[in-house]
């Protein structure tokens, strides 16, 4: 899981990488609201943590942003300021959470896993991620670092089924019969070509090799650095 930490204070940033990789946390951090929000529209991440006090621009209107972006990713709000008027102002701009400074890391690891917990519950077994690609079934979108990729439903059918079994051969028959239920079945090379096509949409944003043949069996998504 990936979190984005915004956060202008090094030594806290510092503490919390320390304390989020020690759970095996991928973190980015950005020391400004700007670099914040640019990689917060940019990438896929299972929680931010916001710091309010942020040059550039503050927590609060980047906060507000990523909303508007209808960016559902849970936020942590991050901040020395404890006045009730700064809480409701965070959580009114669409934060979910908030935690004051100092903070105990007990107490931090708790509410950014309580709200990584709630946002997959909230959908469950309708929103799939592999690596930097995200698809939705509900909504049939498919997404690739963030960017809208558009699939046609034979292709989308199969990128839904290959999620579905992420890090797992899927033969071509089992590929037919899910994308082609009704028992027109396509030849080997009709598969083949319906891949090529996905692959050159993921591509066209990143190169990462998602999609893998194996050879006289079928394909499989593997997460990026994972074995074959």
């Amino acid at each position: 899981m990936k979190i984005l930490v915004v956060e202008d204070d090094r030594d806290i940033a510092k503490l919390v990488r320390l304390v989020l990789q020690k759970q095996n946390f991928e973190t980015d951090f950005a020391e400004t609201g700007t670099q914040g929000l640019q990689l917060a529209l940019s990438k896929e991440y299972d929680c931010i943590i916001l710091d309010i006090g942020l040059p550039e621009i503050d927590g609060l209107e980047v906060c507000r942003s990523v909303r508007n972006h209808r960016n559902n990713t849970p936020i942590l709000i991050l901040s020395a300021f404890g006045e009730l008027d700064t809480k409701v102002s965070g959580l009114n701009y669409g934060a979910d959470d908030y935690i004051e400074k100092p903070f105990q890391v007990q107490e931090l690891l708790a509410r950014v896993n309580a709200l990584i917990r709630r946002s997959k519950q909230q959908s469950p077994d309708q929103s799939f991620s592999c690596g930097d690609l995200r698809l939705d079934l509900v909504a049939r979108t498919f997404r690739v670092k963030g960017q809208d990729v558009s699939l046609t439903n034979n292709e989308f059918d199969i990128m839904a089924f290959l999620f579905k079994n992420c890090n797992r051969i899927v033969s071509f028959d089992e590929l037919s019969d899910y994308v082609w239920p009704d028992g027109d079945r396509k030849e080997t090379n009709h598969v083949n070509v319906y891949i090529s096509y996905i692959r050159k949409k993921i591509s066209a944003i990143d190169q990462t090799p998602y999609i893998v043949t194996v050879r006289n069996q079928g394909f499989k998504l593997m997460e990026p650095d994972s074995s074959q």
